[in-house]
């Protein structure tokens, strides 16, 4: 074999270890950019069919739905300290006239424990590390209506006990503005039952 011939067949081979590898990269590059996360703009025109395919539920309208409302002046909820073993409770009374799914109550519920919390957040600190420390007990009783549910807003209240309303916004099942759940306290076991004592659980 000459010189030449050997050269070229050189040059062949070499040519064709760089195409093969080329291809073999080529190949390794689109597979990852393929699994690889989609660009932005993508994802935006991928995401809408799906979201429009599912609709929220109610409940998970609710997360959004419903207003806190303070009717009554709150009296000095920093005036509340209980005994260091005192337990104390937080009560939710909920409207059984109003006939609210399951879900929905504890929606409802889910607001007035928050809109209590916040608001001993910033008058009470104290008496809310004391709630959690002994146990953060919550308990749902009955109320007939709202007439009763404001009775026992104003009565907590003249005891310096934490009440908050819960308003719908009337986006899923019942009429805007309506008072759907009381949340009474945190507060000392014996001085919330002066409030609710009477009442039923739920």
């Amino acid at each position: 074999m000459s010189a030449s011939s050997s050269v070229s067949a050189a040059q062949l081979l070499t040519g064709a270890a760089l195409v093969a590898t080329s291809l073999g990269l080529g190949y390794a590059w689109g597979v990852k950019a393929a699994s690889g996360p989609k660009s932005p703009s993508k994802r935006r025109r991928e995401s809408k069919p799906a979201e429009a395919a599912t609709p929220p539920s109610a409940e998970d309208e609710e997360s959004d739905s419903e207003m806190e409302e303070e009717d009554l002046a709150d009296g000095d909820l920093s005036s509340v300290k209980p005994g260091s073993r005192e337990p104390c409770k937080m009560v939710l009374v909920v409207r059984t006239d109003l006939k609210m799914t399951t879900g929905k109550i504890a929606a409802q519920c889910g607001h007035a424990t928050l809109a209590c919390y916040k608001a001993l957040q910033k008058t009470n600190p104290a008496l809310l590390r004391h709630w959690e420390r002994t146990g953060q007990a919550k308990v749902a009783l009955k109320a007939n209506s709202e007439d009763e549910l404001l009775e026992l807003e104003a009565i907590a209240k003249s005891l310096n006990l934490c009440a908050r309303s819960i308003l719908d916004a009337g986006r899923t099942q019942i009429a805007a503005g309506s008072r759907t759940v009381l949340g009474i306290g945190p507060g000392p076991i014996e001085l919330v039952n002066k409030v609710t004592g009477k009442l039923r659980l739920l």
